[in-house]
């Protein structure tokens, strides 16, 4: 742990000089489809250590004076008002979040575009609301055959349907709160359009993962696959690009079948397509700035099991079925590893055996491994907090960081006035009052110092948590897994 693989401003550096490459190429103008998260990429900082969650935002804060954005969402989305799973928001308020994000760091948002719009009455609504915070909004439709008649896309019934989105800067930078929104479809429509308008302008694509140029069954791209197992990814050598050049390098299965119809529309539209290969299409320069390979491996193969275990409580609570747990599971024996490969888990379970009661485990940064175990006054994942805390502050066991006199008058207002069962507390009240005790406690305050130490440390809890105390810790940055049971019985779980 603590360990760096990753050259976080070599990465910047190459990355700005390729996408500026990318601009020359098509004469001045650049539709950049960006796939993933932007902000917080924390799948990224963990499989390779030294990658900041926004490495590429501030990658982007250098081409300010020449970029926009467009932010893309689905109709459909809209409808079903679809979560963000790590951040627990709808995808239009994510639109909202995204565009306040952008702007706070000097970034020009120019318009949102909602895709595949069918007359569906929450995307009006929303429309309505963006257009009323003063925000350019351009509609496209669902094409009937998309995207294989090539004919009726690239024509006045297909793309030609889309409303223009007018752009002013050389790069467009199409952006989306997730998957499945329509900003290849947004990036070739602009095409179209441009043409009609003899303006020239060019496509390119930036995903983060596969990397390209690292082995197949490298452990960087192998995680990959396990963060999509439920989406049908998979990672296969670019055909295209091999037989163009004779070199092997790495794509996945959605962009390598979808190439050939893609070349074809690019070929309708402008009469060429300078791509060889999906590869071809990519600016992704992560590959080169590797500094450590082990390192970036052995995390990878870390995220690879943390997988695994979403993959089982989401069946757990009913989120998916097991196809995706299965898939996993093969992952896993590519990459040579089990769970018994994460330390904390086999420590979390010796404590629940030893009290008979839920436990959790913390790695600390310098691989000591602590427990917490469920008691009257805190659940597990408080009291393992608070141990980790201690632990690294180097106060001694015996020493309480929160009196028990703070603790109790949170549980009566907990039972007693905000009528709730449970008298535990769980990790937020249990930072709060830590909180509190530091003003009056040094023990307690070298505690709260000790907290930003917990970031990026491996966590393993014996059953499902409550979604404040899972969010506790994902905002501390620790990388919490479980095992997919809860600790009751009941059918609801809040």
């Amino acid at each position: 742990m603590g360990k760096t693989g990753f050259n976080n401003q070599l990465y910047i550096e190459k990355q700005t000089e390729s996408i500026n490459r990318a601009i020359g190429r098509f004469g001045g103008k650049l539709y950049l489809e960006f796939g993933g998260k932007l902000f917080d990429d924390y799948h990224a900082s963990r499989v390779l250590p030294g990658f900041k969650p926004d490495t590429k935002v501030q990658m982007l804060k250098n081409m300010a004076d020449k970029a926009e954005i467009i932010v893309v969402i689905n109709s459909g989305d809209i409808e079903k008002n679809k979560t963000r799973g790590d951040l627990g928001i709808t995808y239009d308020a994510d639109v909202l979040r995204l565009i306040d994000a952008f702007r706070g760091i000097g970034l020009f948002v120019g318009s949102v575009v909602i895709s595949q719009f069918n007359g569906q009455s929450s995307a009006i609504a929303f429309k309505q609301k963006l257009e009323r915070l003063g925000i350019k909004v351009y509609v496209h439709y669902p094409i009937e055959g998309y995207p294989y008649n090539v004919q009726k896309i690239v024509s006045p019934e297909g793309f030609g349907k889309n409303e223009y989105i007018e752009t002013s800067r050389p790069l467009v930078v199409v952006t989306a709160p997730g998957p499945g929104s329509g900003k290849m479809a947004t990036c070739l429509s602009q095409l179209y359009h441009e043409d009609l308008r003899g303006i020239k302008a060019g496509y390119a694509k930036f995903e983060t993962f596969p990397v390209w140029n690292l082995p197949l069954k490298h452990p960087v791209n192998l995680a990959y696959e396990a963060a999509t197992a439920d989406l049908n990814d998979v990672n296969m050598i670019d055909p295209y690009h091999l037989e163009a050049y004779g070199k092997t390098t790495v794509n996945y299965n959605r962009d390598v079948e979808v190439f050939p119809v893609l070349s074809a529309i690019f070929e309708r539209i402008s009469g060429s397509c300078l791509y060889k290969s999906p590869t071809d299409m990519g600016v992704n320069m992560v590959g080169f700035a590797i500094s450590d390979d082990e390192v970036c491996a052995d995390a990878s193969r870390m995220e690879i099991v943390r997988r695994y275990y979403s993959a089982k409580c989401d069946v757990r609570m009913g989120k998916s079925d097991g196809d995706t747990v299965q898939k996993i599971e093969l992952i896993m024996k590519q990459a040579g590893i089990s769970v018994s490969d994460r330390k904390v888990v086999e420590a979390a379970i010796k404590r629940e055996e030893e009290t008979g009661k839920p436990a959790v485990a913390i790695e600390l940064p310098d691989g000591r491994i602590i427990t917490g175990k469920t008691s009257d006054l805190l659940g597990p994942s408080a009291a393992a907090l608070l141990n980790a805390v201690k632990t690294i502050s180097g106060t001694a066991k015996d020493v309480h960081l929160i009196a028990p006199s703070v603790i109790e008058p949170i549980q009566k207002l907990k039972t007693n006035i905000l009528g709730n069962h449970n008298p535990r507390l769980h990790s937020d009240e249990v930072l709060l009052a830590l909180t509190v005790s530091a003003s009056l406690s040094e023990p307690a305050r070298r505690g709260c110092d000790a907290l930003s130490q917990l970031r990026g440390c491996e966590a393993h809890s014996t059953v499902i948590l409550t979604q404040v105390d899972a969010e506790i810790y994902r905002k501390l940055g620790i990388n919490l897994t479980s095992e997919p049971k809860y600790q009751t019985k009941k059918l609801y779980h809040g």
